[in-house]
C-alpha cells in the first residue's frame, strides 16, 4: 500500500518533515536527547561525525563510538515531540521515500533516550541514574494508536488506577516496559525505574505554583505504590511514548535519566551538568556493545 503525501510528508530533498533526516543517515543505534545543545555534548565523543542537521527543536548527528555507527537527535520536550520523532524515526527505517511503500523486510533500531528526572523515594540521592524498565504513560498519547494491548501492562495499570482513585477526568495511564536488551545491559549500573511520563513540568507533576491540583496528594500516592517488585521512582516527560511507541512499532528502546532533583526530599542540584556528562559517556559506552 502506497502512503498518501498527506500521511507522510516528505521534503523536496528527500528527509523526513521535521527531523530532516534521510534514510541513508539514520544509524541502527539512535540516541534521543531532549535539550538541542546537548547533541553537541553528545557530538563531542563520536568520531567520523557525517553531517549536522537542525531544524526547529530536531538537531541531529550521525557518528560512530568505538566502531559503532550512532544517530543523536533532540527531540525537544514531551510525548508529543516524541510521536512526531518516533514515527519519522521508524518511516526512515521501513518505508521507502521513493515509493512510499512499506519495506518487505522490516528493520529494527534500538533507541535510547538520555534525560534528567526527578526522583520521588527518599532513598534515591541525586545524582542516580535511573533506567526507565517501566513507564507509566500518563500523557494519553498511546490511547490514540489501535491495538495498545500487545504492549501495555494491563494488570499494573489497574493496580495503580485503584490505588491513585485516579480521576476519571484524565487520560488513563497505560503502563509500558522497556526493550529487554537495554534493561539488562543498564541493570548493574543504574536503580531500577517505574518512571512516571507527565504531560506537563508543573501540576501534571504535582508542582504548585497558583493553580490548585486535581490530584492534591499526588507525590505521596505514587510514592507508596507497591506492584510486586516495583515502585514509582521518578517523574520526567517522555519515556512512556518511547517505549511505547518504539515496541509498537518493532523496535527496542528505553530511558536512562540522571536525577537532578528529589521532590520527596524537596531538594535539587541546578549543577548537575557534568553528572549528565558522565551518563552520556556510560550511555555511548553500553549501545556500543549492544
Amino acid at each position: 500500500m502506497r502512503i498518501p503525501e498527506s500521511e507522510l510528508i516528505i521534503n523536496d530533498d528527500g528527509s523526513a518533515f521535521h527531523i530532516h533526516l534521510k534514510p541513508e543517515e539514520l544509524a541502527d543505534k539512535v540516541i534521543l536527547v531532549g535539550d538541542p545543545g546537548r547533541v553537541d555534548m553528545v557530538g563531542e565523543f563520536l568520531e567520523e561525525k557525517e553531517f549536522r542537521h537542525a531544524s526547529r527543536e530536531f538537531v541531529s548527528i550521525t557518528g560512530k563510538y568505538k566502531g559503532s555507527r550512532i544517530t543523536v537527535l533532540s527531540t525537544g520536550i514531551g510525548t508529543d515531540n516524541i510521536d512526531i520523532v518516533l514515527t519519522e524515526l521508524d518511516s526512515l527505517a521501513n518505508v521507502d521515500f521513493k515509493t512510499r511503500e512499506v519495506r518487505p523486510e522490516h528493520r529494527r533500531l534500538t533507541i535510547l533516550r538520555i534525560g534528567t528526572t526527578g526522583a520521588i523515594q527518599p532513598d534515591i540521592p541525586l545524582g542516580s541514574f535511573i533506567f526507565s524498565e517501566i513507564s507509566v504513560g500518563c500523557d494519553g498519547l498511546l490511547n490514540w494508536y489501535a491495538d495498545m494491548d500487545k504492549v501495555n501492562i494491563p494488570e499494573m495499570e489497574e493496580a495503580f488506577k485503584k490505588h491513585t482513585n485516579w480521576n476519571s477526568r484524565l487520560s488513563s495511564p497505560y503502563f509500558v516496559k522497556a526493550g529487554q536488551r537495554l534493561i539488562d545491559a543498564f541493570r548493574d549500573c543504574t536503580v531500577k525505574g517505574v518512571t512516571i511520563s507527565a504531560q506537563g513540568f508543573y501540576g501534571p507533576q504535582g508542582r504548585v505554583v497558583r493553580l490548585p491540583l486535581a490530584m492534591p496528594d499526588m507525590l505521596e500516592t505514587f510514592e507508596s505504590f507497591r506492584f510486586g517488585e516495583y515502585r514509582i521512582t521518578n517523574f520526567e516527560m517522555e519515556s512512556s511514548a518511547v517505549a511505547g511507541l518504539a515496541a509498537h512499532l518493532g523496535h527496542e528502546a528505553g530511558t536512562v535519566c540522571c536525577a537532578i532533583a528529589n521532590r520527596y526530599l524537596k531538594d535539587s542540584n541546578t549543577n548537575y551538568k557534568p553528572r549528565v556528562r558522565q551518563l552520556v559517556e556510560l550511555a555511548l559506552d553500553k549501545m556500543a556493545e549492544l
